[in-house]
């Protein structure tokens, strides 16, 4: 994957605004935004996702520029095929398992899906393992089994690149080293490649690549990780990611 992000972005409210200004690119399939809370990594995906529109800057992936905001270059976020897996997941609650993995393939609600359609919604269901669930509703769900239907709504549409914000923060904590695995079997079985926001150092160990560390509404470091560990050995690279994220290697 070829990903480049170069954007100035300064969210406004009553009480407070938020400037964001940051710049990285990689060529990896598995990246992880690195953070505390509030330094701007959510912001960050929504503007790849096309969700807010930057003032200034670049976006790339893969061979499409996707903004570009000296040329007026805007994607819409439909056409900019990215898959979103929100924090909370953001099903729709009307809606059972079956109705919300569809949705992507719908272009108007009132018009039914075609046969291929709906077999691919049954393939999908059958592999998040949802089958037996496709008639429930969301608030009848475990959180691992909404995290699923809710990747499978991500999938459906076989996007160039998954966005995922805090993708295990909703999950207890035995739960979540075995929902990672199944994300990164997931991620090998789809070969899509995967952003990953976290303050989370274990989805780092798990998932980087390559390690993008936010401060402030700023990215105050870069880390090959991949590279790192071809040449130097997975201690090497572990000790330089928890040093990158500001923490001591275990």
């Amino acid at each position: 994957m070829k990903l480049a992000v170069d954007i100035d972005l300064t969210l406004r409210s009553a009480h407070r605004s938020f400037a964001l200004n940051v710049a990285f690119a990689t060529a990896d399939d598995r990246v992880v935004i690195f953070g505390p809370s509030g330094a701007g990594k959510s912001v960050t995906i929504q503007a790849i996702a096309g969700l807010v529109r930057p003032q200034r800057g670049r976006i790339v992936l893969g061979d499409r520029v996707l903004f570009d905001s000296a040329t007026r270059t805007n994607v819409p976020s439909r056409e900019r095929r990215v898959g979103y897996l929100f924090q909370d997941y953001a099903l729709f609650p009307h809606l059972t398992v079956e109705e919300n993995v569809a949705f992507p393939l719908r272009r108007l609600l009132h018009l039914s899906l075609s046969c291929d359609a709906r077999q691919r919604v049954r393939d999908m269901l059958d592999l998040f393992e949802l089958t037996l669930l496709a008639h429930s509703l969301p608030r009848d769900l475990s959180g691992g089994q909404r995290q699923r239907v809710a990747l499978a709504r991500a999938l459906i549409r076989e996007p160039q690149v998954l966005l995922l914000d805090e993708p295990f923060a909703a999950l207890d904590v035995m739960l979540r080293e075995r929902v990672r695995q199944e994300l990164a079997d997931l991620q090998q079985r789809f070969r899509v490649p995967l952003v990953v926001i976290t303050h989370d150092v274990d989805d780092v160990k798990m998932f980087a690549e390559t390690l993008v560390v936010y401060g402030l509404g700023q990215v105050s470091r870069v880390l090959p990780c991949k590279t790192l560990r071809e040449q130097h050995g997975e201690a090497h690279a572990w000790q330089e990611m928890t040093k990158a994220c500001g923490l001591s290697a275990a």
